[in-house]
């Protein structure tokens, strides 16, 4: 059942797009007068004169839909930037009527070179106008703006959706939450690394000064036992030189019964 309605909606599928024009085919009177100004570029004689300036017509006139189907965000134009190019297309046109005619081959360069500038010009002013208006600020454009695959003029100044390539906007609204998501994720690693750090830090702090009281305490035990020791080395030497005198100078005791004893 799928396949048949996929069937019976590709033909009408196929005709809205074959229906699909460019920024400068919305204007029958532009179109007309471009076939106008190709005439009297090439003379009545020369051979395959019409299928030329069909050729060149369709060319030119096509550039802008090739241009603007690359991508949906290059659909919308404002008319006034319209309108600035066709009057542009048309100067370059009235210059090479004005100029002698060379032969075929060289005003079909110079219709190459003619829709190459105007191909780069149509694309960077697209592009200019899709960052305008589709910008999250939404810049206020002034006039008009025409939908180039529909000639549809609208007065909508910011756009959403299809023209700014958020064509689902659950997606659009998903890709903003993960969005918030990475950006809180990131901001709680940061804090995490500060705080991290900051307790690496004042720990490291902590333990120099506890690793200085420590050496000074000891320091101060080591100098007490040090004391400690030499005054017990000087009660020692005291006792030894104490008696080391007595031996020397002998007993009165004994010296008396001696004297005694010889009488």
């Amino acid at each position: 059942m799928g396949d048949l309605w996929v069937l019976l909606l590709l033909p009408l599928s196929l005709a809205a797009f074959h229906g699909v024009k460019g920024c400068l085919e919305c204007d029958p009177k532009f179109i007309e007068d471009v076939r106008t100004l190709l005439g009297k570029l090439v003379p009545v004689e020369v051979p395959g004169r019409t299928q030329l300036l069909d050729r060149q017509h369709k060319e030119i006139t096509h550039l802008s839909s090739k241009v603007s189907h690359k991508d949906k965000m290059l659909r919308l134009l404002d008319v006034r930037n319209v309108v600035k190019l066709r009057v542009w297309l048309k100067e370059e046109l009235y210059k090479l009527g004005n100029e002698t005619w060379k032969g075929v081959f060289i005003t079909q360069g110079k219709f190459l070179s003619v829709r190459q500038h105007l191909e780069s010009q149509l694309k960077e002013t697209l592009k200019n106008f899709a960052a305008v208006a589709c910008s999250e600020d939404c810049i206020v454009t002034e006039g008009p703006v025409l939908d180039c695959w529909t000639c549809l003029r609208m007065t909508t100044r910011c756009f959403r959706g299809d023209y700014c390539k958020d064509e689902n906007p659950k997606k659009a609204e998903n890709r903003e939450i993960a969005l918030y998501l990475v950006l809180i994720a990131e901001a709680v690693i940061l804090a995490s690394a500060v705080l991290l750090f900051h307790f690496c830090i004042s720990h490291r702090r902590k333990m120099k000064v506890i690793r200085r009281t420590l050496k000074t305490y000891l320091e101060k035990k080591l100098e007490e036992l040090v004391g400690v020791v030499d005054t017990d080395d000087e009660q020692k030497d005291l006792e030894t030189l104490k008696s080391s005198s007595q031996s020397q100078t002998g007993n009165p005791s004994s010296v008396e019964s001696e004297l005694q004893t010889g009488t």
